[in-house]
């Protein structure tokens, strides 16, 4: 069909940034993204204006998968994020308000964009270089025979996330049911190799947090009560045989597509394929399996057979379930009705049925798997979303720090104090560093300047209620103070903990307001108080940290450096 109007040629603008520009497409998201940083964050309400289901969250994952974004710039700055997160699951929201200003930061500087890039990019090494050193005094090592450090780890995400309505008792309980699952998968006879489990949440809504358990197994709910009614014969191994299709035992026919399907006079088909399906349950009978578990629909026919025969059946599973089960019960998923093979059936210890809330469940117990489930439960479908998120991000930074046993300090402290430790190193710049870059000592500071006030400006995100921010001359930590203060009280007597609760208002922090461009020479806190005398820390992910700081400055560093926009405006 020809067009109805010619095609348009796509409209190329060359376009450099300018300051409107900047305050246009970028200071709304960026006032957006900050409000929903921290505990104390703001929740957004997220809907398309036309109606449909309406999301209340402040996840970074949540927000940006919501938001609709036209300009080019945006666009990117997304993308960039939402690729963080699916990969770390975590610091999203970090990585957007820090790309966020040092967009801005970077803009108002009177140098070329080839300068600041260069600059910023040796900056963003001087960072990484002193993250991964063993002087660093903003990152602890994780000890995993010591969980006080991992529940910190797993508290602080969950805290952080103000929509899953927890009160300290609850957050305190879901914590320890997340580490509890997370070392449930990892394996008892751990190799050089050895792989994790899974951790799989089962959803409870309308129903109280602290019901929320941990069982190892899987746990599947029943579509209707489906009790028990007779005893399982298990194997003389005291084991129960398990056959796991990922194809439909319904009986239906699948499309011929474009063919034809030629059926003989006089053959019923509907009796044929249940013939077919009477001859499988047969097979199964024969090589005495105990239960059937099936991805899609067991035919009632098959299913009353199989009952008949002591032989359990679950079916409407689902495709997620299918790699846990496997993996749990040894199976190997079947797609035949023909022919099966010996090998395919997998063992469980055994099987139970169990009641949660007003759900009735099976409860497959395994002789000795990595697959645990997580019971979830929460007062609303929001609230439960919102931690059914936070949950996961959990898990995977669990198994993130397993692979790298680092964390940060968090609360504001790592930005402040990296930001402390850049003015330190700046103060005075070797030659070859201001000859490799093509700039002048000048120069150099006055982007220095810039992206350490960036670092600390997302610390600074996290206070929300026009509270007064300070920062230690001591350890470079993150402090805030209630914002109307008697001027004659000493600061030891406003401040009790800094933003990662490693310090105390100790008489020699002496404190300064940020923002602050003076450097003075840091010390590193003492690691040896995280354990002896901290009860509870706030702490961040480092791999996932470490790379959103590398994609927040390589995102703005291509912002920066965009001269022309093309939109295909068809």
């Amino acid at each position: 069909m020809s067009r109805v109007k010619a095609k348009k040629p796509s409209l190329c603008t060359y376009e450099l940034l300018t300051k409107d520009i900047i305050t246009k497409s970028i200071s709304v998201l960026r006032e957006i993204v900050s409000s929903c940083y921290g505990p104390s964050g703001r929740l957004k309400q997220l809907h398309n204006g036309v109606g449909g289901s309406v999301c209340t969250t402040s996840s970074s994952s949540s927000l940006f998968s919501n938001l609709s974004v036209i300009h080019p710039i945006l666009k990117i700055l997304t993308t960039s994020v939402q690729n963080h997160v699916s990969r770390f699951s975590d610091c999203g929201l970090f990585t957007a308000i820090l790309c966020f200003n040092l967009v801005e930061h970077f803009q108002r500087l009177n140098l070329s964009s080839a300068t600041v890039i260069k600059i910023s990019k040796h900056l963003l090494s001087l960072c990484i270089d002193y993250l991964n050193s063993e002087i660093c005094g903003c990152r602890i090592s994780v000890d995993f025979s010591n969980l006080k450090t991992l529940l910190c780890l797993v508290q602080s995400i969950l805290t952080s996330k103000p929509a899953c309505l927890l009160n300290k008792k609850e957050a305190d309980h879901i914590s320890t049911l997340i580490l509890k699952a997370f070392l449930l998968t990892i394996p008892e006879k751990a190799t050089d190799h050895a792989i994790l489990g899974k951790s799989i949440i089962i959803p409870l809504k309308d129903e109280r947090v602290m019901d929320s358990t941990v069982l190892p197994g899987i746990v599947i709910e029943m579509p209707e009560v489906q009790l028990i009614k007779c005893p399982i014969k298990k194997l003389p191994s005291d084991a129960l045989k398990v056959a796991l299709f990922c194809i439909s035992l319904s009986g239906d026919i699948s499309d011929p597509g474009e063919g034809t399907l030629v059926i003989s006079y006089g053959v019923s088909l509907e009796n044929a394929i249940l013939d077919q399906l009477l001859n499988l349950g047969n097979q199964l009978i024969n090589d005495h399996v105990n239960v059937v578990v099936c991805q899609k629909v067991i035919h009632p026919a098959l299913k009353q057979y199989l009952h008949q025969h002591h032989i359990i059946t679950i079916d409407r599973v689902g495709i997620s379930l299918m790699e846990p089960l496997g993996e749990m019960t040894g199976a190997q998923p079947i797609g035949s009705l023909n022919f099966i093979s010996s090998t395919s059936y997998g063992y469980v210890k055994d099987l139970c049925t169990a009641n949660f809330g007003s759900k009735h469940y099976f409860h497959l117990i395994p002789n000795d798997s990595s697959v645990c489930s997580l019971l979830l439960c929460n007062r609303n479908e929001t609230s439960w979303n919102e931690l059914k998120l936070a949950c996961q991000t959990a898990q995977h930074v669990l198994q993130l720090t397993i692979r790298e046993p680092l964390a940060l300090l968090g609360g504001g402290c790592t930005e402040t104090h990296l930001a402390c430790f850049l003015r330190n190193k700046v103060a005075s710049v070797p030659e070859c560093v201001l000859k490799v870059n093509d700039c002048t000592e000048i120069e150099y500071k006055i982007v220095a300047d810039a992206f350490c006030s960036a670092l600390q400006s997302v610390a600074c995100s996290l206070e929300h209620d026009k509270g007064k921010i300070l920062i230690d001359r001591k350890y470079g930590h993150f402090w805030s103070i209630q914002p109307d203060f008697p001027a004659n009280v000493k600061w030891q007597d406003l401040v009790l903990k800094c933003g990662c609760g490693l310090l105390g208002n100790q008489e020699d922090l002496n404190w300064c307001f940020l923002p602050s461009i003076h450097s003075f020479s840091l010390q590193n806190a003492s690691i040896q108080q995280v354990t002896n005398s901290t009860d509870h820390l706030t702490l961040d992910c480092f791999t996932a940290k470490l790379h959103g700081l590398q994609v927040a400055v390589e995102t703005a560093s291509l912002i920066l450096d965009l001269s022309y926009i093309i939109e295909d405006k068809n």
